[in-house]
């Protein structure tokens, strides 16, 4: 009985996976038309659809609006009775049937037309009314849905939503909005307040930094590096601008390279020019500094290259920002 459970589960959970696969190849040219016409209207977004297609337009609005696209959803019957007057010229028509033949929707279309808004289409059939209406067609026909002994929307919906998906992410990197834009419109919940974190908030302060001279030996650093714990020391100059670093792994290679090292100047064994962040940068930012260049840690420094402090890779995972 569990195994017949099981492998329903599986069927349908791959055969989604399959439609996804099925129809990117086949949706990649009009979709990227959507994103332009899309990136060319600076109104809304409306979205209609009916049924389970209507779920998936609504869920769909508010990923674009999440991702600095305003998108409202329409119902197209309650459109019919006076709901239109929330379009506006500027906006552009995104209307979602897998049929094609949904009648509320086409009954909507000529009000659509009459008002000037480009439509796009997220249609599977490219012979259908909705189709042949549209500007711009996002062909997501299936041969079956992912139970084939039910015509109940699954596969279908699927790819439409995630058709939706890839539109408000091409589109919202086309716009170039950014994480920070991403956490103001999200100020309530955890995944914006992590966001809004800048490198300030979480770093440790210049009295907790292993700070020592080009000129320190070797020897006079490797207690430093103990005590303050971050793994490294930042070697400055007598007016506190950066000069390089000195990391545990720089200590395990000096080792191995050479006989005696205690005695040399830290100067001629550090890592000059290391990677650095500002203290009112996000740090979000020090996360993909740190994870881009395969390190632990990062001086922070003023707008003079003084160092302020340092912030590591375990103070981002304490925030839950890795």
């Amino acid at each position: 009985m569990a195994a017949d459970i099981q492998a329903s589960i599986d069927e349908v959970l791959t055969g989604e996976a399959d439609a996804i696969r099925a129809i990117a190849p086949r949706v990649r040219a009009s979709a990227a038309q959507a994103v332009t016409l899309l990136e060319q209207h600076r109104g809304r977004i409306v979205i209609a659809g009916m049924g389970k297609m209507g779920w998936i337009g609504r869920k769909a609005a508010a990923t674009f609006c999440s991702t600095g696209a305003p998108a409202i959803f329409l119902h197209p019957s309650e459109a019919l009775h006076g709901d239109l007057g929330v379009v506006a010229r500027e906006d552009v028509f995104l209307a979602l049937s897998n049929s094609g033949e949904t009648e509320e929707l086409l009954s909507l279309l000529p009000h659509v037309k009459r008002l000037g808004l480009p439509i796009i289409a997220i249609c599977g059939r490219s012979a259908s009314r909705l189709a042949q209406l549209s500007d711009v067609l996002i062909d997501i026909h299936l041969e079956r849905e992912a139970a084939p002994e039910t015509p109940a929307p699954t596969a279908s919906t699927t790819v439409c939503l995630a058709v939706c998906d890839a539109l408000a992410v091409a589109l919202m990197r086309r716009r170039g909005f950014t994480a920070e834009q991403f956490a103001i419109f999200h100020p309530g919940g955890h995944l914006g307040r992590k966001l809004l974190l800048t490198v300030e908030q979480l770093m440790h302060g210049r009295q907790r930094v292993p700070l020592v001279s080009p000129e320190a030996r070797l020897r006079q650093v490797i207690p430093i590096i103990g005590e303050k714990g971050l793994g490294c020391a930042f070697v400055a100059d007598v007016s506190g601008r950066l000069c390089g670093i000195l990391t545990d792994g720089d200590l395990r290679r000096i080792f191995a390279a050479k006989a005696n090292p205690l005695d040399e100047a830290v100067g001629e064994l550090m890592t000059p020019h290391p990677r650095s962040i500002a203290a009112n940068a996000l740090a979000a930012e020090a996360l993909q500094l740190l994870e881009r260049h395969q390190i632990t840690v990062l001086p922070v420094v003023d707008a003079d290259q003084c160092i302020v402090g340092a912030i590591h890779l375990h103070d981002l995972v304490r925030a839950g920002l890795a």
